[in-house]
This record gives C-alpha cells, sequence and structure tokens, in this order.
C-alpha cells in the first residue's frame, strides 16, 4: 500500500460535525462525551472505521483525544503534535489542550460545574476511566457509559476492516503457537487463574505466529482472544478474515468463534480471569463483574513475552536492517545528486524513498506514513506532507526524514537529517548536540534492572547543558514484523519497566525549532547481556547493539565538539557500515557510501 497524500479531512469540516455532536447530546440528556484516538484494542494505529477523533476534529495524530462539552471542545495532544493541531482544526471550534500536563479529570471540573459525561466503555481502559473518575470525585460531574456517539452521526463511516490473515513462518518466529500458549498457560496456572483475557492486536497475532492486514503498516488481526490455563485458545474473529491454510496453522486447540460471540462468552467463564487493566476496554471487566466471574488485575501476559525477542527473532530483524540500510543508501546517494537542482518536493522525497525500498523485492509496507519535513515543517515532530502542505527542499535548510519499512523478517525504523547545500552555524551546533546524545545511548552499559528512565537523561544532557530539550521520548519498543512502536519498553522519562536482553528499540533525540528547522537521528537497538571487564565487578551489566547502518550527514558534524570517544564512536560506526552495506548497494552508490563515511 502506497502512502497517499491526501488530507485525511480538513479543518472546515470539523465545526459542522462538532454541532450535530452537541445537538445529539442535547437530545439525550448529556452534559459531554470523551473522543478518544484509540479503537476497541487500543491500538496507536486505527481502520478508518475507528477514525473518530480524526473524523470530528481534523487532528490525525497517533496520540490524543477529545472531550465535547456544551462551551468548550477540547482536543488534548502531547508534546509531539503541538505544532501539527493548530494547522489541522478549527481553532475557533477546538481548543488544543497540552497534555499529559493538563488532566482530563481536573480539566472537565474546571469547565463543567455539574452533568453528566459520556464515554464508550469499549474503547477506554478501565485505568482511563478509573483515572477520570477519581479525578471528579467530590464534584456533581458524573462519567456514564454509552454506545458510541460520534458513530451515530457519522453517516459514511467505514465498514470495519477485513484484512487477510496469513501464517508467519515458525522459521521467523523462532518458537511455535503451541510452545508459546504453553508457556503461557504455565504462568496462568502458577498465579491461580483460570484464564487470559487478551485484546491487543499485536499480543494474538505474536501468540498465534498469524500476521494480518486490518490496519495500515501494522501487519496485525483485529480480534479478541480467551487463553486457558491448559494452553487451548477462543478466537473471536471475522471468519472471512481466514484461509483454509490459516484455518490449518491453527490447529485443533484453537477455535474460530464471530466478535459477536465475545462479550458473551465473557459470562460463562470461571474466575479467576485475567484482565489487563491498562489495555482491556472497561466492556470486558464490566461484563465478567456483572458475571459474577472473579477478576485477577495484571498485565496482559503476552507483552513482556513478546518484547524479549528470541534469537530467530533478532536474526531476522538485522538481516532486515541490512536490507533496508542498502535501500536507505541508495536513497541517501540520489538525494544528494537531486536536492541541489532544486526541484524536489516532500511529496517527491517521500515518493523516491518508497521506490527504493520497494525495489528490494521485499517490502510488505513502509512501517508507518513517512515523516519528511523541509526546513521549519521539520519542526513538527511527526508531520505527514499531504497536497496542500507539500513543500520545496531549499538549499540552505534541513531536511529530516523518518521512515521505516515492514518486511517478513523484521520491522525497520530511522531517521537521518541531511543538509541541502550549506545550512548556518545554529543548526549543525543542533545537530552535533542531538548526535552526542544517540552516541551517548549507542555506547551506554548499565546494571540489569535499569528501566529506560534511567538511560534517558544520557540522550539530552548535551542539549541541556546547552539550554535545550525535545518533547518526546527517547526510544520506543520496536516488533519483529509487528508494530513499529511495540510496549512496553521505552527510553523515557516515564518509563518503569526494566530493560531486558532481546528488547528492541528506537535511539532518537532530536531537537526542533518551530518555524525554522527540526534535527532528529535514530538507528534501532537491541538490549543484550554486556560482557565482563577487566576492572569490573561480578554485577550483572547490560548494552546495547546497534542494528541499523546507515551513514550519518558528516556535513553537520562539528568535529571540535565531540570528545575523543565521541569521534572514535562515530568513525567505528561508519567503517561498519562501509561494511556491511558496500557489498549490498550499487558501484556508484558506493562510491558516494566511501566519501559519505570517511572519518571524521
Amino acid at each position: 500500500m502506497f502512502q497517499s497524500f491526501d488530507a485525511p479531512t480538513s479543518p472546515e469540516q470539523g465545526p459542522p460535525r462538532l454541532a450535530s455532536l452537541r445537538e445529539l447530546l442535547a437530545k439525550r440528556g448529556i452534559d459531554g462525551f470523551i473522543v478518544p484516538r484509540a479503537d476497541a484494542h487500543q491500538g496507536e494505529y486505527v481502520s478508518d472505521h475507528d477514525a473518530r477523533l480524526s473524523w470530528l476534529t481534523g487532528f490525525t495524530g497517533s496520540a490524543g483525544f477529545a472531550i465535547v462539552l456544551p462551551d468548550i471542545a477540547g482536543v488534548f495532544i502531547d508534546g509531539r503534535y503541538r505544532v501539527q493541531v493548530k494547522a489541522q482544526i478549527a481553532l475557533d471550534s477546538f481548543t488544543p489542550v497540552p497534555w499529559p500536563e493538563t488532566k482530563p479529570g481536573d480539566w472537565i471540573r474546571a469547565h463543567l460545574s455539574q452533568g453528566r459525561v459520556a464515554y464508550d466503555p469499549w474503547l477506554h481502559s478501565r485505568d482511563e476511566i478509573d483515572r477520570i473518575t477519581a479525578a471528579l470525585a467530590g464534584s456533581e460531574v458524573t462519567l456514564e457509559p454509552t454506545k458510541n456517539l460520534v458513530d451515530a452521526i457519522w453517516p459514511d463511516q467505514p465498514a470495519p476492516p477485513l484484512g487477510r490473515v496469513e501464517v508467519h513462518p515458525e522459521a521467523l518466529a523462532g518458537e511455535t503457537s503451541a510452545a508459546k500458549r504453553g508457556r503461557l498457560a504455565a504462568t496462568l496456572r502458577e498465579a491461580g487463574q483460570q484464564a487470559a483475557i487478551l485484546t491487543l492486536a499485536d499480543s494474538i497475532s505474536w501468540l498465534l505466529n498469524i500476521r494480518g492486514s486490518d490496519i495500515p503498516r501494522n501487519p496485525v488481526v483485529h480480534a479478541f482472544a480467551i487463553l486457558g490455563d491448559d494452553g487451548r485458545l477462543r478466537l473471536f474473529v471475522d471468519e472471512r478474515k481466514l484461509d483454509a491454510d490459516v484455518r490449518q496453522h491453527l490447529g485443533a486447540e484453537i477455535s474460530v468463534e464471530p466478535v459477536s460471540a465475545f462479550a458473551p462468552a465473557l459470562d460463562g467463564l470461571r474466575g479467576p480471569v485475567r484482565v489487563d487493566r491498562a489495555s482491556a476496554p472497561k466492556a470486558v471487566s464490566d461484563r465478567l463483574a456483572a458475571a459474577g466471574v472473579e477478576i485477577a488485575w495484571a498485565t496482559d501476559p503476552c507483552i513482556l513475552p513478546k518484547a524479549r525477542k528470541n534469537t530467530a527473532e533478532i536474526a531476522g530483524t538485522a538481516e532486515a536492517h541490512l536490507r533496508d540500510g542498502a535501500a536507505m543508501c541508495e536513497f541517501l546517494a540520489w538525494l544528494d545528486a537531486e536536492a541541489p537542482k532544486g526541484t524536489l518536493t516532500e511529496i517527491a522525497v517521500v515518493s523516491a524513498l518508497e521506490g527504493f525500498r520497494r525495489a528490494t523485492n521485499a517490502l510488505r509496507d513502509i512501517s508507518f506514513d513517512t515523516i519528511c519535513g523541509a526546513g521549519p515543517n521539520g519542526a513538527i515532530v511527526h508531520y505527514r506532507v499531504t497536497e496542500g502542505t507539500d513543500r520545496p527542499v531549499k538549499s540552505g535548510e534541513l531536511l529530516l526524514v523518518d521512515s521505516g519499512g515492514q518486511y517478513v523478517d523484521g520491522t525497520t525504523d530511522i531517521t537521518r537529517t541531511v543538509a541541502v547545500g550549506d545550512v548556518g552555524e545554529p543548526e549543525k551546533l543542533a545537530f552535533t548536540r542531538v548526535l552526542q546524545g544517540m552516541v551517548a545511548i549507542s555506547r551506554a552499559r548499565w546494571p540489569r534492572g535499569l528501566a529506560g528512565r534511567d538511560l534517558d537523561a544520557l540522550a539530552r544532557m548535551p542539549l541541556w547543558l546547552a539550554g535545550q530539550d525535545y518533547d518526546h521520548g527517547t526510544g520506543h519498543g520496536v516488533g519483529a514484523f509487528l508494530c513499529v512502536h511495540e510496549g512496553p519498553q521505552r527510553i523515557s522519562r516515564i518509563s518503569e519497566v526494566p530493560l531486558e536482553p532481546g528488547m528492541m528499540l528506537s535511539n532518537e533525540p532530536g531537537y526542533y525549532r518551530e518555524g525554522a528547522f527540526g534535527i532528529r537521528t535514530e538507528n534501532l537497538l537491541v538490549v543484550e547481556e554486556s560482557p565482563a571487564l577487566p576492572d569490573g565487578d561480578d554485577r550483572a551489566m547490560l548494552s546495547f547493539r546497534t542494528l541499523t547502518w546507515v551513514p550519518i550527514d558528516r556535513r553537520l558534524i562539528l568535529r571540535d565538539m565531540l570528545s575523543p570517544a565521541e569521534r572514535f564512536w562515530i568513525d567505528a560506526y561508519h567503517a561498519e557500515v562501509l561494511t556491511r552495506i558496500g557489498e549490498r548497494v550499487r558501484p556508484e552508490t558506493l562510491a558516494w557510501l566511501r566519501e559519505a563515511t570517511a572519518p571524521l
């Protein structure tokens, strides 16, 4: 599926849709409605059927929500989207709200003295609703579940997706579905739990060694599942997605039932039943409670096993990165030749890059819509170019390109910021500081048991010393031919999940100057056990191994700002890029690559 450059919605469509929603609320005697980005599977990316937030407001970011009240409609966005939201919504009808600094419960209290605020319990987790309810305690505002009210006013809402399901080869998965289910069933038995509810699409896809096409860019299957403590599983999915090969792969221990049977099936379970209060729809726990089924609150049992990649998954991902790295080098060589001519636009760059990836004859899809920001557009962290925003690539400016590929053996994600012609000293200073932070994470060694929050400051310190920072995490988890953003591991000041061997993460510090430029440099890494050092003690240590092999623009590096250790790392990295990628590119690209990887 090629990337589209059409704007999915426009600001002027929001006000009449907002008016329709308020009219419906008034008819129902309801004073407010919460419109999340998420679907029933709490995925970061949603199908057209579930794109309620963007349909109503115009905002297309991957995180956020809206709260519609009689006199104000807030669109809650985090630091990645503070610039983007202002261009996508009608500011005379919708109000951007900085989140998570502003909590939804506090905001409701500030703007509604009394009344009823409704929500769709299939689109919110128990945790989320409990937090808002707690914030409203003592007020005269109540939260109430209801059927989705945006669906009620959306006349041409697309149908739910019917993407084809395929078998993910055991050689790439590294473990059979039966073995995975057996491991998780043993975990349930040890905890005294009779069953686990699975609602996350990537968890189900991983557990069953299947992949789907319900969501663009993310090869997951929309389904629900109930895993028993005997390893048997009930899969609730639209049967039209499954062919004979998939059914044979699922086998006798997996029953296939329609999605409509999922909620009634909850009534007949024997407890305790494991439910993830952070990801399962609140409707699930409400139904279990109504049926008198004991709930055991615990994390989705697939989360950590999925995050700890096995040998086969790491090897496949490493190969995917070499293939993708060669495509990126072909692209960057082309870009260096074409950009100075002054004829390129952002869309031309995005299309060319996808073409180089497709030329590998192995690309299944891009792993997310390519972020390609020229000049000031680079300061929009998750910028998505459209026909209406397409900007020329101009000499004297930076070009930020964040992209990735989905290959059957792995998922890639890489950002490179390049100079087009001669750029100014502020850009080079910021670029070098960002690079210093990326190198610091790449070189890190740490005692086992530390979390991403313990490493995050390493990436920010060079920027902090200059009074600068960035408003996003330093790194996110990455799946193995699954979602490009995968939990629970992150490199972030709010992440408390200990890093473990096999976890794959991005390493992507950045710096953004609104109206001027944006900088981000990103590699993917995998956590490994770190070998003992001569002067070390006996404590277990971990470190990162780099997966991404693509040159970093040397023209933007201020060499004298770097320490000897930083220069050594960059030179060693570039030497390794040449060794690993050189034999995979065309001769003319190899000449460019030799120059791009020359020692500092």
